[in-house]
C-alpha cells in the first residue's frame, strides 16, 4: 500500500477519516493547559485538520506548526481559524522537515505510518527536538491491523522502538483518554536529554 499523498488526499476528499474526532483529544487537551510557556517551538506531524494547533493557537502559543503530506485537510483548519499563520502550514513529507523545537506532538500520526518507517520517525523527531525538548502524545496500546493503518502496537514494543535513542522515556497508560479508546492508549513522553543549562525554559 503505497501511504502517499494522494492516499491521504483521498481519504479527506471521500470523508474516510475514522480517526478524525473533530477536536482535540482530551489527553492532549489537558497537557496544554498545564504548559505555561506560550513562546514554544510546537510541531504537530501528519496534523490532518490541526485541532490541537488550532485549540494551541486560541490558548496563544505563536510557534505552532503543522506538517502533512496532503494540504487537503488544511484547508479546513484555516476555515475555523482563518488568523492561523499560513507560513506554520507546511504540505511535504515529514521526514524532509527541518527544525528546532520544544515540543514534538504525537496523535494518530505514528499509527498511520509505515510499521517500516518507525526507526526513522523516532531518528527524526529526536533530530527535531532541541536540547531538552520533547516528543509527547498518545500512542495506541492495541494490535489494530498488520495490513493498512492504523497500525498498532505495545508498550514493550514501542520501549524497545525509543529507549536507545531517547535519554528520558516514559509511556503510561492514559487515563483521561477519550470513551472510544479507553484502555487502548499510552502516553507518550520521550525526552532529547541535555545538560541542566537548557533545561530551564522548557517546563513540563
Amino acid at each position: 500500500m503505497e501511504l502517499d499523498a494522494d492516499f491521504w488526499t483521498a481519504r479527506y476528499t471521500t470523508g474516510q477519516t475514522g480517526w478524525d474526532i473533530g477536536a482535540v483529544s482530551t489527553p492532549l487537551k489537558e497537557y496544554f493547559d498545564q504548559l505555561a510557556d506560550k513562546h514554544l517551538e510546537v510541531l504537530i506531524p501528519g496534523g490532518g485538520r490541526s485541532y490541537e494547533a488550532e485549540y494551541l493557537h486560541k490558548q496563544g502559543f505563536t510557534h505552532v506548526h503543522v506538517v502533512d503530506l496532503s494540504g487537503e485537510p488544511f484547508a479546513d483548519l484555516v476555515q475555523r481559524c482563518p488568523e492561523f499563520p499560513r507560513g506554520h502550514l507546511h504540505v511535504a513529507n515529514f521526514f524532509n522537515h527541518a527544525g528546532r523545537y520544544d515540543r514534538i506532538i504525537e496523535q494518530t500520526f505514528f499509527c498511520a505510518l509505515d510499521p517500516q518507517l518507525r526507526p526513522q520517525y523516532v531518528q527524526h523527531t529526536h533530530e527535531l527536538l532541541a536540547p531538552g525538548g520533547k516528543l509527547v502524545g498518545v500512542l495506541f496500546d492495541d494490535a489494530l491491523f498488520t495490513d493498512h493503518p492504523p497500525y498498532g502496537g505495545n508498550a514493550a514494543e514501542y520501549r524497545r522502538l525509543f529507549s536507545p535513542t531517547y535519554g528520558k522515556l516514559s509511556l503510561e497508560p492514559c487515563y483521561n483518554s477519550i470513551p472510544p479508546r479507553a484502555g487502548r492508549e499510552l502516553w507518550l513522553s520521550a525526552e532529547r536529554t541535555c545538560s541542566p543549562l537548557h533545561l530551564g525554559r522548557l517546563g513540563a
